[in-house]
């Protein structure tokens, strides 16, 4: 199956090409001929999987083909809804990408920074509006935004806008949208309250599913590092001794402890920054723009500063704290390994945190393999409380990890 398969206009492919995309991923093969066709959507997707281009290039099409037959009035036609700013620049990206040859325009508004610069774009001719939901409402609150002439609506990354509480924002978004609309919901789990909010705003959805989230990505390796508490900097600092770990996404439970992951590395002249929700929106862009160029080695996060995270050939993921709940150790791996590259997962595991990795291990139906060879090993004893003991498929090539395999097929 390629793009040219799938009836797409020849300015989307030409920007497709342009990109290096050939073949659609299966959220995409699934999604996109179901939204040329007009129906609402329900997409069952976790990160890494190319949802953003599964909505997005459908609806660029159509607002192309409406413009085109003069059907276009002013006013934003589509909406996109997001929990956070690294996300919402990520899909404002894809929506310029993807539609440089169509004269679209887009917009994405998020708090955080002043309104100023984004009350005077909306002055101008906006096709298709990203926003966060507390900075979209200030704005329709102010009277800047109107929703009247909605046709097309995105909800993107539910589930985390239920993490963040910002589900009765959502709501009175969508209680200002035309009942006249084709809906896309996209979720990578679904819990009681997010289920039946879709039921709520979608009309007879087609659903599509993508890895279901207790499937770890298959080309992501993985490692589990028994260590104590105490020693977990000690082992970070001993592993990015191997230039073979060329960039990596450290993440933490807390901002306090991302910080002070990245300052303990700076320490060691190991080139670090953090990024969470405390950060100006200016600090966040600079330490992301950093690490995309290569400028820092490792960036250190917390879950929902990272959920937006895009990077190209990231090479390791480190689990410095284990997460409480298992679907997130499911994404957080799903940073790397992405659009047929391989990656590396690595965990450190105290003891506090044994029955988090038992979760993750019965979530996933596999126990992560252990790495014995390093310095600061936790005792036997406290051990014998994890999860049994699986031996490596392969001899480790570098200090306590695997040897990355060499990227295939293409970045989607």
């Amino acid at each position: 199956m390629s793009f040219e398969n799938l009836n797409l206009i020849e300015p989307i492919l030409k920007a497709l090409r342009t990109e290096g995309y050939t073949s659609p991923t299966p959220i995409q093969e699934q999604a996109i001929p179901v939204l040329l066709d007009g129906k609402d959507l329900l997409g069952v997707a976790q990160t890494g999987t190319g949802k953003t281009a599964a909505f997005a290039i459908p609806i660029i099409q159509k607002l192309f083909i409406e413009k085109q037959e003069g059907e276009r009035r002013g006013g934003i036609r589509a909406l996109i809804i997001t929990p956070t700013r690294e996300l919402a620049i990520q899909i404002g990206e894809s929506f310029a990408a993807y539609g440089k040859h169509t004269g679209l325009k887009h917009l994405v508004v998020f708090g955080g920074v002043s309104q100023g610069s984004q009350t005077n774009a909306l002055k101008t001719n906006i096709d298709v509006l990203v926003a966060t939901p507390g900075r979209l409402l200030d704005l329709m609150d102010q009277k800047f935004i109107h929703l009247h002439l909605i046709r097309f609506f995105v909800l993107d990354e539910a589930d985390r806008m239920l993490d963040m509480g910002f589900i009765h924002d959502v709501k009175k978004i969508v209680a200002k949208l035309p009942p006249k609309r084709q809906t896309l919901f996209f979720s990578a789990t679904m819990p009681p309250e997010i289920s039946n909010l879709a039921n709520t705003i979608l009309n007879n959805p087609i659903r599509v599913e993508a890895t279901p989230v207790s499937s770890t990505a298959e080309r992501v390796e993985q490692g589990i590092y028994y260590v104590e508490k105490n020693d977990k900097k000690s082992l970070l600092i001993h592993l990015l001794k191997d230039p073979a770990i060329k960039s990596v996404l450290v993440f933490t439970r807390t901002k306090h402890g991302a910080d002070k992951v990245a300052k303990e590395l700076t320490k060691v002249h190991i080139k670090a920054d953090a990024i969470h929700g405390n950060k100006s929106q200016n600090a966040r862009q600079k330490a992301l723009s950093n690490f995309k160029s290569g400028q820092i080695r490792v960036l250190v996060a917390t879950d929902i500063a990272a959920r937006g995270i895009d990077v190209d050939n990231l090479t390791h993921v480190i689990n410095f704290e284990i997460p409480n709940i298992p679907e997130t150790y499911v994404h957080r791996i799903g940073r790397t390994g992405r659009a047929g590259a391989s990656g590396i997962a690595l965990s450190f595991c105290d003891e506090e945190e044994l029955n988090y990795l038992k979760d993750i291990n019965k979530l996933t139906g596999q126990a992560i393999p252990i790495i014995d060879e390093h310095p600061y090993p936790m005792s036997p004893a406290l051990i014998a409380k994890g999860s049994p003991k699986v031996a490596l498929k392969q001899k480790p090539h570098f200090k306590g990890g695997f040897q990355r395999r060499r990227p295939e097929g293409d970045r989607r």
